[in-house]
């Protein structure tokens, strides 16, 4: 198992903090996932150890109190911790997003007053862009901002917010047609707003309501929540940049950068499923032999093997075009379609293999085979992935006729 999905080149730092995460799934995570994960129960001890070791501030700059790490760096944890339990990466991933955003797009005032306290986990950030009548369409937002003197007044409803109850920090995308005339193409006269709250439910300050959490099929434990706004009166400094109509454009780079994300989660994902896999084909017996032995497992076992390793390699190249700079969102989108694809393949390759015992609460295959639905469809279904590649590929290779 240990020869699987592994990445050359780290620098010593990075194989420390990477083996530092790796123990902390095996003894903290492992071990109690499946139980919290059965009464969806919020992994409050994991998060604090989380919290301790820094991985909150991972790529927040250093002069924030981060530890200014990579993308590749938080993408190769993310695997480790997905290979635990998808719900945790999924509390990191949220926050991660809006740490992001605000460090390539934030004023200075709004990264002095809000990095240090995400770098020490103090402040935890969740992101929401979707809408119960969206879909894939971004451009059909209609929650809206209003300005009124040296503020703006924030109506509508908003769904899917990953930590929408936990989170202290919300980053809205909202239509604002301040300063856009008429006509205006949408993408144009969107706004991201940072909306600072308390966490819980019910209402989290005047003209905000987190109705509560929203009953997933899996994906258990993290908060998935609506978020209804009001009246939601917010100060002209919390435009995310200080300048409406750029807030689409803030986002996407939020969601390319989630991509990533999505693809590790389901690269450490099949990764535990193949481990589960190969590991109940040595223990079952059938027909005086251990499965494993039988050609038709050995060619399953393969074929879940080969999908680990290239799911991987995809994320860690998507990964390491955006550190060194340059456009990533063809890369990006190809591993985050390929890795999810893949996921629920070797996740249901391992629950074939375990058989009808793997239809049973009792075996950790059952958690993973109704988790890994849901990366098809977060930070955008295989179709819109399918659009990005297609469109950027006809960039590259436009026929000159």
């Amino acid at each position: 198992m240990a020869r699987l999905a592994q990445t050359a080149g780290l620098t010593d730092v990075q194989q420390e903090i990477l083996s530092t995460v790796r123990d902390f799934v095996d003894k903290e995570i492992i071990p109690v996932a499946t139980g919290l994960e059965h009464r969806d129960e919020y992994p409050q001890q994991i998060v604090d150890g989380l919290k301790e070791l820094g991985l909150f501030g991972l790529m927040i700059p250093e002069e924030y109190g981060g530890l200014g790490e990579s993308l590749l760096t938080y993408a190769l944890c993310v695997e480790e911790i997905a290979r635990g339990w998808m719900s945790v990466s999924g509390i990191i991933n949220t926050h991660f997003i809006v740490a992001y955003m605000l460090k390539q797009h934030g004023t200075q005032e709004q990264k002095d007053h809000f990095l240090p306290r995400m770098a020490a986990g103090d402040i935890r950030g969740a992101f929401s862009m979707s809408e119960p009548g969206l879909g894939s369409d971004v451009s059909a937002i209609t929650s809206k901002a209003v300005k009124d003197g040296d503020e703006y007044v924030l109506n509508g409803q908003k769904m899917w917010l990953t930590n929408g109850g936990t989170s202290s920090l919300v980053a809205v995308l909202v239509r604002s047609d301040e300063g856009h005339p008429e006509g205006t193409a949408p993408h144009k006269s969107m706004t991201t707003f940072l909306v600072e709250k308390e966490p819980g439910f019910g209402e989290v300050r005047p003209g905000l309501t987190i109705p509560g959490k929203i009953d997933k099929m899996g994906y258990k434990g993290v908060d998935t929540t609506e978020l209804i706004m009001d009246g939601l009166r917010i100060p002209a400094d919390r435009v995310l940049g200080g300048v409406t109509g750029r807030g689409f454009y803030q986002m996407m780079d939020g969601v390319e950068v989630g991509r990533v994300n999505v693809a590790a989660r389901g690269c450490g994902v099949a990764q535990r499923a193949f481990e589960l896999g190969v590991r109940y084909a040595q223990q079952r017996h059938t027909f005086g032999k251990p499965i494993a032995q039988h050609q038709a497992i050995q060619f399953k076992l393969a074929e879940m093997a080969t999908k680990v390793e290239a799911a991987h390699a995809m994320m860690v190249n998507a990964a390491r075009k955006k550190d060194s700079g340059e456009r990533n969102d063809l890369e990006a989108g190809m591993a985050k379609y390929l890795a999810s694809e893949y996921c629920k393949e070797v996740v249901e390759d391992a629950f074939r293999i375990h058989g009808g015992y793997g239809f049973s609460k009792e075996y950790e295959i059952e958690r993973l085979y109704r988790e890994a639905p849901m990366l098809l469809i977060g930070e955008g279904t295989a179709e819109i992935q399918k659009m990005i590649i297609g469109r950027r590929l006809l960039e590259e290779y436009r026929f000159q006729g």
